[in-house]
């Protein structure tokens, strides 16, 4: 059995699930740590710039498939919600707190999991590895705009007057654009030296 072929099986060696626990508790520590020390920037509207905080779950995603990598980014998401639950309260309806809970954490955390949906299919892996955190991350970015447009905005129009649609893009761009761009460089730099480690070549 190929370590690829490991990784998706239902009968995955016991001594590597537990690797898998362990180091899954690790990189999820990891990327909350580095969600709790957000910078802003001159061009942010809102919203904090963080060092690569969803590389862990990248690289989670690449070293044990898509189906891993989405939960632990769903797990990762509800941690999330949880340091943020003051967003949650800040509901005004049983239904608008769903909408919350779905597009600000489950749904936008979770997709990133979904980061190695490229792996092997382009014939570059560090292209593979780009593109999966673009189109993910701009995923992400589709999720917040949503919330921001059809709860948000509801809930306290911008001071700026602008149309919500505008608003939201341009709010939640400002800080996922450059999330984006870092966490791609970093990944993109950072696979040569650890390629073994990013295509789960040492779990033997």
């Amino acid at each position: 059995m190929t370590t690829q072929q490991a990784q998706t099986s239902t009968a995955f060696p016991a001594h590597l699930r537990v690797r898998r626990l362990v180091e899954s508790a690790v990189m999820l520590a990891i990327a909350v740590v580095l969600s709790l020390f957000p910078f802003s920037s001159p061009w942010a509207l809102g919203g904090g710039i963080t060092v690569c905080s969803m590389l862990p779950l990248v690289i989670l995603s690449w070293r044990y498939g898509c189906l891993w990598g989405t939960f632990a980014a769903f797990v990762y998401s509800l941690l999330q919600m949880l340091l943020g639950i003051q967003n949650v309260q800040y509901a005004d309806s049983v239904a608008t707190a769903i909408l919350i809970i779905l597009f600000d954490y489950v749904l936008a955390f979770s997709v990133i999991g979904l980061s190695s949906i490229f792996k092997g299919r382009l014939g570059r892996p560090r292209l593979e590895l780009v593109v999966g955190i673009t189109v993910t991350f701009l995923v992400r970015l589709a999720c917040h705009y949503i919330s921001g447009v059809v709860v948000w905005e509801v809930l306290w129009p911008n001071e700026l007057g602008w149309a919500a649609p505008v608003w939201s893009i341009a709010y939640n761009g400002s800080y996922m654009i450059p999330e984006i761009i870092i966490t791609g460089l970093v990944a993109y730099f950072s696979y040569p030296p650890l390629e073994r480690y990013y295509q789960g070549g040492d779990l033997k």
